[in-house]
């Protein structure tokens, strides 16, 4: 079998990103202003969606799409007010439980992540990020004391001491190697499949650079040293609270693989051919296009692989 080499196009940034494509006007600005938000939740033009356990109701009638309703018909519940789209109409979500609505199921970021179009996805991922906070933060770190609410959604206060506390992302460093034959490197973790295999990611640590994390968790769990380290791209990852951030880089010369038993089971080495054999053979489950770990598998391949799921 003739590999055929494409060099990856490095210089520019990831076109499409399943939780990155948020369209409205997200307000800041407007948050703290009480009047201002009571406005928009009064007016009968708002829409709202109500959001549990990181799902909501989806419609595919006549296409993947959010289920909304009117502030007056919106369950009790804490308010996240979203943003605002370029007629001026104002989107919230409200913490609830889902109602039964015919022709509408539950479904979260995994499932539907990449079929919304840009607006409801970007929706979508920013309430799943705000619930999944306040769910995780009802108390102060300082005192213990409950905290409250406010900002619209953004923001939790501490009635004992004053203290503000705002929604955490922790950083995450997502990477594509290659080595001097443009071969892609992919490993599986102990806990997964038999059949599933992707790039290499890790945290960024306190103090440390994305460069310098991208270095280092490739040094940690498979032994390479690589340079040539290339940013190509962000999205959210709110399950639960990740911002993950893509990069190309290259592992030069001839270097052994040493796996870390404790973080991954296996790697290993594949050109486009061999990776389109390991996919049709069933050795490899192709990956869906809601990770950011896929795009950048895409970037390198060259086009589509083969058996992608849609999403």
């Amino acid at each position: 079998m003739t590999d055929t080499k494409t060099e990856a196009p490095t210089e520019s940034m990831l076109e499409w990103l399943a939780l990155a494509r948020g369209t409205l006007d997200r307000v800041a600005e407007r948050r703290r202003d009480k009047e201002w938000v009571g406005a928009a939740w009064a007016d009968p033009r708002t829409r709202v969606f109500t959001i549990e356990g990181g799902r909501a109701l989806v419609s595919y009638d006549p296409g993947p799409g959010l289920v909304f309703t009117s502030p007056g018909q919106a369950p009790e519940g804490e308010r996240y007010l979203l943003g605002v789209d370029d007629e001026g109409v104002a989107y919230f979500a409200v913490r609830g439980e889902l109602p039964a609505i015919e022709g509408a199921e539950r479904a979260g970021l995994r499932r539907v992540g990449a079929l919304l179009g840009d607006q409801d996805s970007g929706l979508l991922t920013h309430a799943v990020a705000l619930e999944h906070w306040h769910a995780t933060n009802r108390h102060c770190p300082r005192c213990g004391a409950p905290t409250e609410l406010t900002a619209a959604g953004h923001v939790r206060v501490c009635p004992a001491d004053k203290s503000e506390h705002f929604p955490r992302v922790d950083p995450a460093v997502i990477m594509l190697v290659r080595d001097d034959a443009d071969r892609v490197l992919l490993a599986r973790g102990p806990s997964w499949p038999e059949d599933r295999r992707s790039i290499l990611a890790g945290f960024v640590e306190p103090g440390e650079s994305l460069e310098q994390a991208v270095a280092r968790e490739v040094r940690e769990e498979v032994g390479l040293e690589v340079g040539d380290i290339r940013y190509l791209g962000s999205q959210p990852w709110p399950l639960p609270q990740s911002l993950m951030l893509g990069f190309f880089a290259r592992a030069e010369g001839v270097q052994e693989l040493r796996p870390d038993p404790e973080e991954i089971l296996d790697a290993a080495w594949y050109t486009r051919d061999e990776l389109k054999e390991a996919i049709e053979s069933g050795r490899i489950v192709s990956p869906g296009p809601l990770s950011i770990a896929a795009q950048l598998i895409l970037r390198w391949y060259g086009g589509p692989l083969p058996e992608m799921p849609p999403f």
